[in-house]
């Protein structure tokens, strides 16, 4: 098939490469000169494990395109994609400027029958907006359908080459068999096509992040019990993890979630729910559970240090809301950095990928390091934000080497409680004595 996929975000940019690497032409399409031109040179604009080798295969290979230019990024295209970005207004509902303005355009250039998918995460209602601006200009006949996407950052490729289940929102049958013609090769396993009407579709997607952002944030209020009552909330997770009906994953506590999903989907579904009159009790306690999480360590490193942070430096041990992406929005990282900043204290951090778009952030706010272990120097303390792979099993000989203080702060429980206080480690971690 040839694709049109009209903007190179993340969804964009990785769904893009994916459907060109089972065969099908795609066109991505973006008004970010620069960024265009980067990627046609082969230079890849986001990080994304087993994502680049791929890119580059189909940009060699003449199978994936990119351009500024809309009417020659859909012309023959069967499909396109709307993977264009919804960021939260004022009032926490999804912005929808920039797909109705890409609809309203497409409305004018269409010359033969297209499907138009909603690939962006979108409010309940969106498909019927979209079509409408579509249907002002256009004179030929075309179909919207809702398909969200259910990316992992860390692990979109595999994700998005073996998906556990595609939802598809659709109401034309014309549009459904080129949908499931266009998914078939990603699905030879059995997976599921599951076909919905489009409200639902869009429905599925908040409701899908929203459970797991509450599965996070009534870990993290057990684990605030287990502290408080001696109980110890690895062996909790354990307990309850093994019911099937609970499952293990999203069980783990820490310092909150982050990224570009959670928060904001969280905040629209509330948003989405005042608008039809309902006031959804959960999702704002998720959402209040959250925001007190992402400074949990601070009244503990406080009280550490007498309630006197003034002077006092710190190795601050990842950047990025979790481990496997640069992606910083919402990462609790810049919570403890906004909080030790305001109390007098400095900061050198250290994250394998994202210490560039922080830097675009904070600039020389902080001090950053080159290696996990120069950040450590002169520090009264190691926190530790993100559970990269790396830091799970380092050189505590070193690390105390480096340390005025042997105590470190782990928002993501990495070590064994016992283990690290037989190396004479103060540690302190989340819902652990």
């Amino acid at each position: 098939m040839k694709i049109a996929v009209i903007g190179t975000g993340y969804v964009g940019l990785v769904s893009g490469t994916c459907f060109a690497e089972t065969g099908n032409t795609v066109t991505c399409v973006d008004i970010d000169q620069f960024k265009i031109d980067r990627l046609t040179q082969g230079e890849i604009t986001i990080y994304e494990p087993g994502l680049e080798k791929m890119f580059l295969k189909n940009l060699r290979d003449g199978r994936l395109k990119f351009t500024t230019d809309l009417k020659l990024g859909i012309q023959g295209a069967q499909i396109v994609f709307l993977a264009l970005p919804t960021p939260p207004g004022e009032d926490g509902s999804a912005d929808l400027k920039y797909v109705l303005s890409v609809a309203d355009q497409l409305g004018k250039l269409l010359e033969d029958y297209k499907v138009i998918v909603d690939k962006s995460t979108v409010p309940v209602g969106t498909a019927d907006k979209v079509r409408a601006a579509i249907t002002k200009h256009a004179k030929v006949e075309f179909d919207v359908v809702s398909n969200p996407e259910f990316l992992r950052e860390g692990v979109a490729v595999e994700d998005f080459m073996k998906p556990d289940r595609v939802v598809i929102g659709a109401s034309s049958d014309r549009a459904k068999k080129v949908m499931g013609d266009l998914y078939a090769p990603f699905v030879r396993q059995g997976n599921p096509v599951i076909f919905m009407d489009e409200k639902s579709a869009e429905l599925t997607k908040y409701a899908a992040n929203s459970f797991l952002a509450t599965k996070i944030s009534f870990m993290n209020e057990i684990a605030q019990l287990c502290e408080r009552l001696g109980a110890d909330v690895d062996m909790v997770r354990r307990g309850i993890g093994s019911d099937d009906r609970i499952g293990k994953r999203f069980l783990f506590p820490g310092i909150g979630y982050g990224g570009s999903c959670f928060p904001k989907d969280v905040q629209a579904l509330i948003k989405s729910s005042e608008e039809v009159d309902y006031d959804f009790h959960i999702l704002k306690s998720v959402e209040k559970v959250n925001e007190l999480q992402k400074t949990h360590l601070i009244p503990k490193i406080e009280a550490y240090f007498n309630h006197n942070l003034k002077g006092k430096h710190f190795a601050l041990w990842g950047l990025a809301f979790k481990p496997n992406t640069d992606d910083i929005r919402e990462a609790p990282a810049l919570y403890i950095i906004e909080s030790l900043l305001k109390s007098g204290a400095t900061v050198t951090a250290y994250d394998p990928e994202a210490m560039n778009n922080v830097k675009v952030q904070l600039g020389d706010a902080i001090q950053y390091s080159v290696n996990p272990y120069e950040a450590l120097k002169g520090a009264d303390a190691l926190i530790i934000a993100t559970e990269w792979s790396e830091f799970r099993t380092p050189d505590f000989g070193q690390i105390e080497g480096e340390l005025k203080n042997k105590v470190i702060f782990d928002g993501r429980n990495l070590f064994s409680i016992s283990e690290i206080k037989d190396l004479g480690f103060e540690y302190y971690s989340v819902g652990r004595s």
